[in-house]
């Protein structure tokens, strides 16, 4: 489950952020900057890195904003917003034709099954689950803080935005392979 390590910063953000949103931004940028390097210093392909990149953009305006204006209103809408972040940023590459699963997939997966259209199948429904996650989460975080709704419901909704997708990413490659791999010999 390497595609998890992406999400650690985003997680740090969540947790040190209940000692001050500005904190907690910066947890995410150090986390998240730190992380981008050292895959890089490990030979990690850009296209594996997309999800990272993005995080270390979105880290870098909201520490700035967080510090230059700490008393935002912004602030109750941390969660949200990371979460909306996340979900622009996998609807872009669904958009673009680059799901942003395929570079962490390469990772995993053997070079021979790169190019195939169950390969990309694959990808394409994984990114997709994931953005949806993330717009849906990202709703749900704006609408419990409009709604004063206890902080434990924010970090109910951020846990089942991440949890969720997370075992259908583990699930799903293999019983798309058995489902999709026939289809694609008889094209």
């Amino acid at each position: 489950m390497g595609y998890l390590r992406g999400f650690a910063p985003w997680i740090a953000f969540s947790v040190v952020a209940m000692l001050g949103w500005q904190w907690g931004a910066l947890a995410g940028l150090v986390l998240g900057g730190w992380l981008l390097i050292q895959c890089r210093r490990e030979g990690v392909a850009a296209d594996a890195l997309i999800l990272d990149a993005s995080t270390v953009l979105f880290f870098a305006a909201l520490t700035t904003w967080a510090f230059a204006r700490p008393d935002s209103g912004l602030k109750d809408y941390g969660g949200g917003l990371a979460m909306g972040w996340l979900a622009v940023t996998a609807w872009a590459t669904l958009v673009i034709g680059h799901p942003f699963t395929t570079g962490i997939a390469r990772r995993q997966a053997p070079r021979e099954v790169w190019h195939t259209a169950v390969f990309r199948r694959i990808n394409v429904v994984i990114s997709s689950v994931w953005a949806v996650a993330f717009t849906l989460t990202a709703a749900a975080l704006a609408a419990s803080v409009a709604a004063g709704l206890d902080s434990w419901v924010p970090l109910a909704v951020q846990a089942a935005g991440f949890v969720l997708p997370a075992l259908f990413t583990a699930r799903y490659p293999e019983r798309a392979r058995a489902r999709l791999a026939p289809d694609a010999a008889r094209a």
